[in-house]
């Protein structure tokens, strides 16, 4: 389960920003194309914040959906998985969204 390491990475930078303030929320961006699972980070996020500033925060994501770019026929399409295949067929393709992993805003006070 690596959405616990993940938790736990975002939840330091975020305490340390924070300083002594108390955390109220936390506003990440996690694409689709992560392989992250949003309900799995958000247990781990109520287990990784218990005794630091964000304790009892609440923990939004914002999951982009995956988009590419074929380098071959230049259609962009939508990329539900890693299977990187144009509807055109060409396996050259640019990922151009869903890999989006970071911490967007938190509230503190």
């Amino acid at each position: 389960m690596h959405e616990l390491a993940i938790t736990q990475s975002v939840v330091d930078s975020v305490c340390e920003r924070a300083g002594r303030r108390p955390v109220r929320s936390v506003r990440v961006r996690v694409g689709v194309l992560t392989a992250v699972v949003p309900d799995s980070m958000r247990f781990c996020f109520g287990l990784v914040t218990e005794g630091t500033a964000a304790e009892g925060a609440r923990l939004e994501i914002d999951q982009p959906p995956g988009a590419g770019r074929c380098r071959t026929c230049a259609v962009e399409f939508t990329l539900t998985d890693l299977i990187l295949l144009c509807p055109c067929g060409s396996a050259d393709v640019e990922i151009t969204s869903g890999q989006e992993l970071q911490i967007v805003s938190m509230e503190v006070g």
